[in-house]
């Protein structure tokens, strides 16, 4: 979670916005039940009735509301009103609540205390005089109801739910005298308050989609954020790294794991961000409509995490399965797409395709289990959901009976409970996808936190540039991290420029890793590497490989076309240095044969090229940036003899005042190399020319003899004399 949040903390301005954005969308969502209630309650049981008071009375009921009353509100309800000519007749005279009360709180609630019980001892007395009609009793039972010790006993025991519909009642009656259009007043009410819901609904659904619009938008920008520094991080990766994160598993934290965090990164700023707001505002109002059910919201809470506390058990462990399962996917499917002419040539479609099998139904059943998991939440929450809409109905149905609560009140209850069970609920289901969606975080913090080893200084030097390239090896020493023995020991030697210096030794010889000290891929355990008597380790990467026309043992093109890849070294450089680049390489002729020229595209990894047209395409993006040094590691072994030879004919002409250092398995590439150095298990055993060395290196005249036919060997030997 800490890393989730740590991925957050550049897009807090965004948080916050969504976090106002949701408090006003909670507010919309709550306010909505009490308006149902109210349109329940008032709108339709008490015809729309919400005051507390008449707003108009005919002159006859406030004679009795005064002749029940103390003197000091009669007064106060004499003071209170005055003529109403629009609701009077002649028959009937009507007063109405003066503007100057009704809109002053103190003085209307001081009038709503008094007149609270004369309006009740009126209802009272009407229902005792009905009841005394049906049992012949009326006077007794009128004089008894209008007993003012038995009123205030009554007061004491009866609900503030009851108290205010019998007021309502009151009221309802004092208009009907007053020739008030109850129906226009009940009408008026319910529009009135279906558009205030109306408008809320509105407002809530422009928040929900202004929230849905900024988490979709700091989720894409977190994944874009996150996948431009991971791939900054690895592309300043020495090859230790790589090394250390394989391809797959790199390509899997770089694509799939970020895909997770950005799909939490939504879901966290729509729902966890929403439910705790939502859950704290439900309770509030749940205490503002009963609090005598709220231990049925507890019930249901505890129902809820205790499902989820159960799945989450169940289903914590595979999570973490998951994704190293995604990696093992996806090793096994870069192996099989990488290596296809070799399954075929060797027959192994079918021990391929069953170890594809086996690494996708690890993955199945693993997804499977935790979907399944999953798929049995949702019935559950139903029944629990199901099953406390029952329990509130049966509660909420004797409070009704016994006078306690209103109808419209068991709806918002119930409303409100659904509320913050969701939210409980939406917390609980974030809970359970977190840990796959923190693993993922962790895998990509990996990458973004780990150490490289190759770093730039902090006070760099610069390469001079009056400097011609020269390249000096002393006491050079490399280890591979954690190895046991070094790879390259005690090489010294020095590549002068206008000359070629060619390296050749036995497979496993160290031939390859000691190229790759010269850029930096990676760092000499010991010793110094001098470029124009400067340690490369004291420049920047930057400033040491602009200088460094590199061809790698393997040539590796880019998707794009032949132009794009010949000018990759500079793509400011025109056509002329482009033709150029390839004349020497010798790849004009394949160029000009193809339809498009040098727009002709190159597929991805330059699969549709041959290995020849490979090489000689990266040599001449090397070329092409007519840099000071010239490195080939073995990059003429696709080529045949006559193209080898003309190529390197050609390339002398080019490097006459660089640096070449040539790597190579045959003597032929390199036997007119002005210096030539034998490697053998990591140690100059051998340097000079070609000549020189079959007269004073072993390990290079076996080289020669194993390559050069008899008749080729005596003749160097005779001319070695």
């Amino acid at each position: 979670m800490n890393k989730l949040i740590k991925f957050l903390k550049p897009f807090g301005a965004s948080v916050l916005a969504i976090l106002l954005v949701l408090i006003v969308q909670v507010y919309c969502d709550l306010s909505l039940p009490t308006y149902t209630s109210n349109i329940v309650n008032v709108g339709i049981q008490q015809k729309g009735i919400s005051e507390k008071i008449p707003h108009y009375i005919s002159e006859e009921d406030m004679g009795k509301l005064q002749m029940v009353s103390s003197p000091e509100t009669a007064e106060l309800l004499q003071e209170s009103y005055e003529k109403d000519e629009k609701h009077s007749s002649e028959k009937v005279p009507v007063l109405k609540l003066k503007k100057s009360v009704k809109d002053n709180d103190a003085k209307r609630e001081k009038l709503e205390d008094a007149v609270e019980e004369p309006m009740f001892l009126i209802m009272a007395a009407s229902q005792a005089a009905a009841e005394a009609d049906k049992s012949g009793e009326a006077g007794a039972n009128a004089q008894a109801a209008m007993d003012p010790a038995a009123i205030q006993d009554k007061l004491k025991d009866i609900p503030d739910t009851m108290l205010e519909q019998a007021t309502a009642v009151y009221i309802q009656g004092a208009y009907e005298n007053a020739n008030v259009n109850l129906e226009k007043m009940q009408n008026n009410y319910i529009l009135k308050t279906g558009a205030k819901m109306l408008g809320l609904a509105a407002i809530g659904m422009v928040a929900s989609v202004i929230v849905g619009f900024l988490a979709a938008r700091t989720g894409a920008g977190v994944g874009k954020r996150l996948r431009g520094d991971v791939y900054k991080k690895v592309v300043g990766f020495s090859n230790s790294e790589y090394d250390k994160f394989s391809t797959a598993s790199l390509i899997t934290r770089s694509s799939n794991d970020i895909q997770q965090i950005q799909m939490i990164t939504i879901i966290m700023l729509r729902m966890v961000l929403m439910a705790p707001i939502m859950a704290l505002g439900g309770v509030w109002k749940v205490f503002h409509t009963n609090v005598d059910m709220v231990w049925i919201i507890g019930v249901g809470i505890i129902a809820v995490l205790t499902v989820v506390m159960t799945l989450f058990i169940a289903v914590m462990p595979k999570f973490k399965l998951v994704q190293k399962l995604v990696d093992r996917v996806n090793l096994v499917s870069r192996e099989l797409l990488t290596g296809l002419q070799v399954i075929r040539a060797f027959n192994t479609e079918d021990y391929e395709e069953k170890r594809f099998d086996k690494a996708n139904k690890d993955l199945m059943k693993t997804q499977l289990f935790v979907n399944r998991a999953m798929t049995f939440m949702m019935p559950m929450m139903i029944l629990i959901m199901n099953g406390i809409t029952v329990l509130i109905t049966w509660n909420g149905a004797h409070g009704i009976n016994e006078g306690t609560m209103q109808v419209g009140d068991m709806m918002a209850f119930i409303q409100y409970t659904m509320q913050i069970i969701m939210s409980f609920l939406m917390i609980s289901m974030i809970s359970v996808m977190l840990p796959r969606a923190a693993v993922s975080a962790v895998r990509v913090d990996e990458v973004l936190t780990s150490e490289t080893m190759i770093k730039d200084p902090q006070n760099p030097k610069t390469l001079p540039e009056s400097g011609k390239g020269e390249i000096e090896f002393k006491d050079v020493h490399f280890r591979y991290p954690n190895a046991e023995e070094d790879v390259i020991e005690g090489v010294s030697f020095v590549a002068t420029p206008g000359e070629t210096t060619a390296i050749i030794g036995s497979t496993g010889s160290g031939k390859s890793t000691m190229i790759n000290l010269i850029p930096r891929f990676y760092d000499v355990t010991g010793g110094q590497i001098l470029i124009d008597g400067v340690d490369i380790r004291e420049v920047t990467q930057h400033n040491l490989r602009k200088d460094i026309g590199y061809v790698p043992q393997k040539g590796v093109l880019f998707s794009g076309t032949i132009r794009s890849n010949i000018l990759y070294s500079d793509p400011e450089n025109g056509e002329e240095v482009m033709k150029e680049a390839a004349d020497i390489a010798q790849a004009t002729e394949f160029i000009t044969q193809k339809e498009n020229g040098y727009d002709s595209p190159i597929a991805q990894g330059g699969t549709n090229v041959s290995g020849g047209q490979k090489q000689r395409l990266s040599i001449a993006r090397a070329i092409a940036g007519n840099p000071k040094i010239y490195i080939f590691d073995d990059s003429f072994s696709a080529l045949d003899y006559k193209t080898d030879v003309t190529l390197r004919k050609e390339l002398a002409k080019k490097t006459k005042d660089a640096t070449v250092l040539i790597v190579a398995q045959r003597i032929s590439t390199i036997a007119h190399a002005e210096k030539i150095l034998v490697l053998d298990d990591g140690k100059i055993v051998g340097e000079g020319t070609h000549k020189e060395l079959l007269r004073n290196c072993e390990a290079y005249h076996q080289i020669a003899a194993s390559q050069l036919s008899e008749s080729e060997l005596a003749e160097d030997m005779k001319e070695v004399g």
